[in-house]
């Protein structure tokens, strides 16, 4: 178990087409973990799904303390409960979210740029243009 040191996890999911077939990414400790035919949904639902993905893999891995870093606005916003679910597939989304945080001691959800987002510089790896 991880205690006193937050664990940083990546996270980013996407779909081609969107609306289309859904994966995502996580990074922890600088490994990815890929996730595949998710089903089909949107770029929201593939974000939504990876963030819930990063909770599973810190559980599974015993970390108490953990920082979510994502590129979506949308995502980090609503999981924060800063902003409103529009549509009864985000809330529930942020539900299972919401059911899967409460087994942490200190989560936090943070915003960066895509750029910075090591979850999905590995997505796009996957699919050189």
């Amino acid at each position: 178990m991880t205690y006193g040191r937050s664990i940083k996890l990546f996270f980013d999911g996407g779909c081609r087409p969107n609306p289309g077939p859904i994966e995502c990414a996580v990074v922890r400790k600088g490994v990815a973990h890929y996730q595949h035919d998710l089903g089909n949904g949107s770029n929201s639902d593939a974000e939504w799904l990876a963030a819930i993905q990063a909770l599973e893999i810190a559980a599974r891995n015993g970390d108490r303390d953990i920082t979510l870093l994502g590129d979506s606005m949308l995502v980090v916003t609503q999981a924060n409960r800063t902003a409103r679910c529009r549509s009864t597939e985000l809330e529930a989304h942020q539900a299972m979210f919401m059911k899967l945080a409460v087994g942490f001691e200190r989560l936090r959800i943070r915003h960066i740029g895509r750029a910075q987002n090591l979850a999905g510089i590995a997505l796009a790896k996957l699919h050189p243009r």
